[in-house]
């Protein structure tokens, strides 16, 4: 069974050889940790991946992504990055006021200078799973234009303008889709982060009003390219977990253990694909071992009875241990019978706070 049949076979539940493995990693793990890395790779090769393509930049982007200092995304927002091999976080966003919103434009001239041309070779070399960069990240991309306190303001009072820039975003977001959606990739990638330590970002209601919508459209759109849709979103979202399988997400990653993982399992399995992960806010960066086995133990009692709909990943964090790392996969190997239900030591009241972010499958901002 090739990689790409293992991951087809699990998203419509029809019983692959083992659940597909998918690691992802912070830019940290490549600057300190890449032999480790490679490693890690060699004894457990990925059933998914991503093709090579031709990045192109807005003219307003400037500074290096992911190192010390400042530098300027393609839409204009100026981020501050503490130390190497994180994300940072904006500091200048590009329409700090409404008043800006009237020059602005979106860095139309990625998309259109781009260069796809070789995702197709790539993706028919790869026996692998293949999905495109993140496509649509509507709530996030206005985070980073106005700035999250000002965007959670804008949320509360509602104003014309965000309405404008909503549309501005989705607009751009459904563009970037069709364009992965003539590729040969297998499937499409969606994030937003929804979920703080415990419940969501904003009121349930707000985000069926304004978001759901648009969530529904990219997977309709996504669907008739004959793609699947992967969404991944930080936090706890138990509140919306039903929504983004009821506007047509085939495959959701989510940080299982900030929520009941067991209901999550009762409520939904069987209806969507649980894209992962193993808690890296604690076991992954501090656990031993035996913890990481635990967990990995815990999610395949509560998912894994061999239909699909479950695939084995994790997020490699800055500074995690390779040995944590490879026990992850190495649970994941062993049979079905052994797993056992004592998960005593890494139920979700365990775990700290406040919520650590952010993965690095989600594209430079």
């Amino acid at each position: 069974m090739t990689s790409r049949e293992r991951v087809r076979r699990t998203l419509k539940f029809q019983s692959p050889d083992r659940p597909p493995r998918d690691l992802w990693a912070l830019p940290a793990v490549d600057m300190t940790q890449r032999a480790e890395y490679v490693e890690v790779l060699r004894r457990f090769p990925l059933d998914m991946g991503k093709p090579y393509f031709g990045v192109s930049r807005s003219e307003c982007r400037n500074g290096s992504y992911a190192q010390t200092g400042s530098y300027r995304d393609d839409w204009g927002s100026v981020w501050q990055v503490a130390e190497p091999g994180v994300m940072g976080e904006v500091k200048q966003p590009a329409i700090p006021d409404w008043a800006d919103l009237k020059r602005f434009r979106p860095p139309w001239a990625i998309l259109r200078e781009r260069d796809l041309s070789g995702v197709n070779a790539d993706c028919e070399r790869q026996e692998v799973f293949m999905l495109s960069d993140v496509a649509a990240r509507p709530f996030e991309r206005m985070q980073f234009l106005r700035g999250s306190e000002n965007l959670f303001m804008d949320l509360a009072h509602l104003p014309a303008e965000v309405f404008q820039l909503l549309e501005m975003v989705h607009a751009f977001c459904r563009e970037d889709i069709a364009q992965w959606g003539r590729t040969a990739v297998d499937g499409i990638v969606m994030m937003d982060d929804w979920g703080a330590q415990r419940g969501l970002l904003i009121a349930p209601e707000l985000w069926r009003k304004m978001f759901k919508p648009l969530y529904r459209e990219y997977c309709e759109q996504i669907h008739q390219a004959g793609k699947y849709a992967f969404f991944h979103s930080d936090g706890d979202i138990a509140a919306i977990f039903g929504d983004l399988i009821e506007v047509g997400m085939d495959a959701i990653n989510s940080q299982l253990f900030c929520m009941n993982l067991e209901d999550l399992a009762r409520r939904y399995k069987g209806k969507v694909t649980f894209w992962g992960e193993i808690d890296r806010q604690r076991v992954l960066p501090f656990g031993a071992p035996e913890e990481v086995k635990a967990a990995v133990r815990r999610v395949r009692a509560a998912l894994d009875d061999g239909r699909g709909g479950v695939i084995a990943q994790c997020e490699w964090g800055k500074n995690n241990p390779k040995s944590n790392i490879e026990m992850v996969f190495a649970a994941w190997n062993e049979p079905a019978r052994r797993l056992v239900s004592d998960q005593s030591s890494v139920t979700s009241g365990d775990l700290p706070s406040p919520l650590i972010t952010k993965c690095f499958h989600n594209p430079e901002p």
